[in-house]
């Protein structure tokens, strides 16, 4: 829906915006989870709770840009991400 027609729907008919239904929307997606250290995850996002614990599938591990390893399920504990992005789909 454009946003403009937005705008003209009742408040408790808009989409919810923010980081809990950003999180909801990418579950089942490729993601980026770019950790304090520097290293770099994409997967398919399969679930994170309110502590952002992460769980991936078909998961690659990027040092400095580099694939270093791939994994099948990977879990990333939340005290290390510094952010989770979108990845474009394929």
């Amino acid at each position: 829906m454009a946003d403009a027609q937005m705008e003209n729907l009742p408040e408790d008919q808009q989409a919810p915006s923010g980081p809990q239904a950003f999180l909801n929307r990418v579950i089942g997606q490729r993601v980026l989870v770019k950790l304090n250290s520097g290293v770099d995850y994409q997967g398919v996002l399969t679930c994170l709770d309110g502590y952002m614990n992460i769980a991936l599938e078909q998961t690659e591990e990027y040092v400095n840009g580099q694939l270093k390893n791939s994994y099948g399920d990977a879990f990333i504990r939340g005290n290390n991400v510094l952010y989770l992005s979108a990845l474009p789909s394929a």
